[in-house]
């Protein structure tokens, strides 16, 4: 294991003139317009859903969606410049400023916090679903959408805390090659900042146990009010509280968790190689892999960019559309089949 001083990647000071900056751009290009997308999207569907007075379920879950989509949008417009920037320049994060390091710190905790917020924000979402379908009396009671703007700003908060403590001598940020990355030291030397790479580890791998959880116990209570509702020959659930006068029916509760499973599903795929690729490293104490490392780092920089997209794509709205245009022509095609044997 090299330490920081021999390893090159930790301190280079010029990018590789072979290296190319198209796929970064691409990546950034897509991440802004996808978010953007999705913004709007949330903004119509907030304007038709106050014209036809939507619930207090919705409005939460709205919110959150919001919150997610801006984390996303906020991460890519203050990290993916800076990498243009060096492209631009022939000079690496650590170039920036050799004797403090100062970028590359900056880097490193805003890619720290903001993979740590956006996935506390889906757990969120998931928890969220849970208690709506699971237990809709203490839902209806005790959760508004005011509880979204404590839990929001208190996600940022410990995910702040959290990405401070390299500061304090408890973990490190380091740039890894071409020099146009700087995370979470992922193979350290020392054991404190070994054991802050492993607690960024595990506490993704908790949120991602802890959403994959929530998402079966929606699929539970949704297949238990499924049976119950075609016992009594009924497709919309009872209204719950004097509060909530329209309850939603089963098509819309599914809808929002077909959403959230494929969120799930692409936080997964994007956080699962970092895990697990501290964990080797903290296990089997290996030479620092410089290629495993630039992989594991693109896919957790990606799920921001795929995110809004897997929104725009599986929102209701689309979905809506999407079966619309499918079952119409089929409805058209019995008409015709019926009228020809008429």
């Amino acid at each position: 294991m090299l330490s920081d001083k021999d390893d090159p990647c930790h301190r280079i000071e010029h990018i590789d003139s072979s290296t190319s900056p198209v796929i970064s751009a691409i990546m950034f290009g897509a991440g802004i317009f996808g978010n953007v997308a999705a913004l709007v999207i949330l903004d119509i569907r907030r304007r038709r859903e106050n014209k036809m007075n939507g619930n207090r379920r919705r409005a939460l879950f709205h919110v959150l969606i919001i919150a997610l989509v801006v984390t996303d949008l906020t991460g890519t417009c203050l990290v993916s410049p800076l990498v243009q920037l060096s492209y631009s320049k022939n000079t690496t994060l650590v170039g920036f400023t050799p004797e403090s390091r100062s970028v590359c710190s900056y880097f490193g905790l805003s890619m720290t916090f903001f993979s740590l917020a956006t996935m506390s924000l889906l757990f969120t979402m998931a928890l969220e679903r849970c208690l709506a379908i699971g237990y809709p009396y203490l839902y209806s009671r005790y959760v508004t959408r005011k509880c979204a703007y404590f839990i929001i700003p208190t996600v940022f908060f410990l995910s702040a805390l959290f990405c401070l403590l390299p500061f304090t001598g408890f973990g490190k940020y380091v740039q890894y090659c071409p020099g146009t990355w700087c995370f979470i030291d992922m193979n350290p030397e020392h054991k404190k900042d070994r054991v802050y790479a492993n607690l960024y580890a595990t506490v993704m791998l908790v949120l991602v146990l802890a959403i994959v959880a929530c998402n079966l116990f929606v699929v539970y209570q949704l297949f238990r009010m499924y049976q119950r509702r075609r016992r009594n020959g009924s497709v919309v659930a009872p209204t719950r509280s004097k509060s909530e006068r329209r309850a939603l029916s089963m098509a819309e509760e599914v809808e929002h968790l077909i959403l959230l499973v494929f969120m799930t599903i692409i936080f997964i795929i994007c956080t699962m190689p970092l895990v697990i690729r501290v964990y080797m490293n903290s296990f089997e104490r290996r030479k620092e892999s410089h290629q495993a490392d630039l992989v594991a780092l693109r896919f957790i920089s990606i799920n921001s960019i795929i995110d809004p997209w897997v929104f725009i794509f599986f929102s209701p709205s689309v979905m809506h559309f999407c079966l619309a245009s499918v079952l119409r022509p089929r409805k058209v095609d019995r008409y015709i089949a019926t009228d020809n044997c008429v």
